[in-house]
């Protein structure tokens, strides 16, 4: 079965809003080929189903500061004049059994492999940063031990040497004889 919308084209439309990935209704409502205010009205027809944890609306502040962080063209924000709903993942896979149809369905199961594939790459992230932080734990130990030597190789030539030998304490005179001091 090919896919019937690419992960890159899913994986773009995801935010970051309370600090939770989420999906915004309009682009949903496209994905699933349905105007936006359809969306809306089967997801008010089943809120029961949209608990906080699945589906939240923007207050106009978020939708100010989501606005400005995002390049979209004046087209784009005539049509963000109410507060979307912001779908979490478990908001989307909900979605599939209010809307219905067959392409709603393919596409949700496009959108919870992308929310599955972003969650894999969060967790080799970690995976990678704590053997990251591992390694550097062992070098910085390694060059500890390199930097302690080379302070005492240091402090050995800055301390004044022992000269090796004898000296002469008296002087001899021109002439072969010694002057006493």
């Amino acid at each position: 079965m090919s896919d019937i919308v690419s992960v890159e084209t899913i994986a773009g439309k995801i935010y970051l809003i309370r600090g939770t990935k989420v999906m915004l209704d309009r682009d949903l409502a496209t994905l699933y080929g349905v105007e936006t205010k359809r969306l809306k009205e089967q997801v008010r027809r089943n809120i029961e189903r949209f608990p906080e944890d699945f589906m939240f609306e923007l207050t106009k502040e978020e939708l100010k500061n989501w606005r400005s962080q995002i390049a979209t063209s004046n087209q784009d924000i005539m049509g963000l004049r109410i507060p979307p709903f912001a779908f979490t993942e478990h908001g989307v896979a909900m979605l599939s059994s209010v809307l219905n149809t067959k392409r709603a369905i393919q596409v949700n199961i496009q959108i919870i492999r992308t929310f599955t594939k972003l969650r894999q790459a969060l967790l080799d992230n970690k995976e990678l940063r704590k053997e990251f932080e591992e390694l550097k734990h062992i070098t910085d130990e390694r060059f500890q031990i390199v930097f302690e030597t080379l302070d005492q190789l240091i402090n050995i030539e800055n301390n004044p040497k022992k000269k090796i030998g004898f000296t002469v304490k008296e002087k001899l005179s021109s002439y072969g004889n010694r002057k006493r001091r």
